[in-house]
């Protein structure tokens, strides 16, 4: 996957040198042969990828072309048919903002990963009350006695907990206070440098409606969290029924955080990443034609990872545990016994894991296709590097998930899985991105194919 990024940031330093000097250039003919002079001269940077990302990001500074760029950001200024910037200020601006946002996304994928580990160590329903500021835990022996008596009065205590001593319970309230505190902690590591930002006025317009609108779905997701955690204190519908939460609000809750995992990310590449990897025009075709294939591929991928919450919500992971088969049969019975019909699609567990099953399927053979389908087209090496490691992915989650059911939920394989999910889509989101057409300026100054300088 490093790889795959790094090919993409490496040539995109190219299409980016490219923009800069169309700007600045009096006609497309000397664009062109500006373009080709620096291409010859300048070798290609190394494989590294931090190396490389800090050369990207940090630029020449010195260079007119780059003094003309900054220029350019720095009044948010637009030609008809120049490259609008999400950063003012520089590449100076636009490292720190980038870095900045990686890395919200990055903490949002450890607070997926720390919440699926909450919920396989059957953790989530520890803390019975909540409260939006946040609270300090127990310190004092009085005050851990508190939170154990009101575990007790909750029915996963009576109806599965029954006579766990206070050590076990202090093991899953710390699992459960930790997720929530891990999300508290990335509000306020987002909005503090967001505000220094805000105030340097390194931020444009639309590039604060977009971050704006993240954190309040950022805010937001505690409100989820606490709704779905409601669900599972409540009491189950029979008495043998086992407490456990909403899978509509499980669902609800890990598709919002799965969405704002996808818009920092996204974000953050248009960032570092204002242009897409481009160095011929028939480059731009293929790519073009790879696109057709990976928008529906990827919206197979994110319908897979939702059906994944069904999974977890009904905790249809612990039922039929055999593959290829369901038990002794392909398709078990009573997968439409609930009514209405559509109930057994979210909440009949035979259902649900056979969706997930042929979906997972579904995803693997899409991604196969569209390799398949381009392993012959002349595209950039970097979208062909991120279809390969596609593809690499897509095997892993695969036997993941099959060794995550036929283990029955060991808590490694299952939290394993739920962020192998989260990869797949961060090289889908990778792939469409490096697909984007680029910009009409950078268009003129392309050739029809690639010079041999750059093979």
């Amino acid at each position: 996957m490093f790889r795959a990024v790094g090919s993409v940031l490496k040539r995109n330093k190219e299409a980016f040198y490219g923009i800069a000097r169309g700007s600045t250039s009096s006609s497309s003919h000397r664009t062109f042969t500006t373009i080709n002079s620096a291409s010859s001269s300048s070798p290609l940077p190394g494989n590294s990828f931090n190396g490389y990302t800090r050369s990207l990001l940090k630029g020449n500074q010195k260079s007119p072309t780059f003094r003309k760029m900054s220029t350019l950001a720095a009044t948010s200024s637009e030609s008809k048919e120049g490259l609008k910037l999400l950063v003012t200020g520089g590449p100076q601006a636009r490292k720190w903002v980038g870095t900045w946002l990686f890395g919200s996304a990055a903490w949002v994928f450890s607070m997926v990963v720390l919440g699926g580990v909450t919920r396989l160590t059957r953790s989530g329903l520890s803390m019975t009350d909540w409260k939006f500021t946040g609270e300090f835990p127990p310190l004092s022996d009085e005050a851990w006695d508190k939170e154990f008596e009101k575990y007790k009065q909750s029915p996963e205590y009576k109806r599965v907990n029954k006579g766990m001593n206070l050590e076990d319970f202090k093991f899953i309230y710390w699992m459960e206070y930790a997720h929530r505190m891990w999300g508290r902690g990335l509000g306020i590591m987002f909005a503090l440098p967001f505000s220094y930002f805000l105030r340097k006025g390194y931020i444009t317009l639309r590039l604060g409606v977009q971050l704006s609108g993240l954190f309040a779905l950022g805010a937001g997701q505690g409100f989820i969290g606490w709704w779905m955690v409601k669900s599972g204190l409540e009491e189950p519908p029979s008495e043998y029924s086992q407490p456990r939460v909403s899978p509509y609000r499980l669902a609800a809750h890990l598709t919002s955080a799965f969405a704002i995992y996808c818009g920092l990310f996204w974000t953050a590449l248009s960032v570092v990443m204002p242009e897409p990897p481009a160095e011929s025009l028939a480059w731009v075709r293929g790519a073009a034609k790879v696109k057709k294939l990976a928008l529906p591929v990827s919206l197979i991928v994110g319908i897979t990872a939702i059906s994944g919450a069904f999974v977890a919500g009904n905790d249809a992971g612990r039922a039929f545990n055999t593959f290829p088969k369901m038990g002794d049969t392909w398709i078990p019975d009573g997968i439409l016994e609930m009514k209405p019909l559509i109930r057994n699609f979210f909440e009949n567990t035979a259902t649900v894991q056979l969706d997930h099953r042929l979906l997972a399927t579904t995803t693997l053979f899409a991604i196969g296709t569209m390799w398949w389908f381009t392993r012959k087209l002349d595209i950039h090496p970097a979208v062909k590097a991120l279809i390969g490691s596609t593809v690499g992915m897509t095997a892993v989650q695969v036997t993941l998930g099959v060794s995550t059911l036929l283990s029955y939920v060991p808590v490694s394989l299952g939290s394993a899985h739920q962020a192998g999910a989260l990869t797949l889509l961060t090289l889908m989101l990778l792939l469409n991105h490096t697909l984007r057409r680029p910009s009409p300026s950078l268009l003129k100054t392309l050739p029809q194919v690639v010079k041999s300088n750059f093979s």
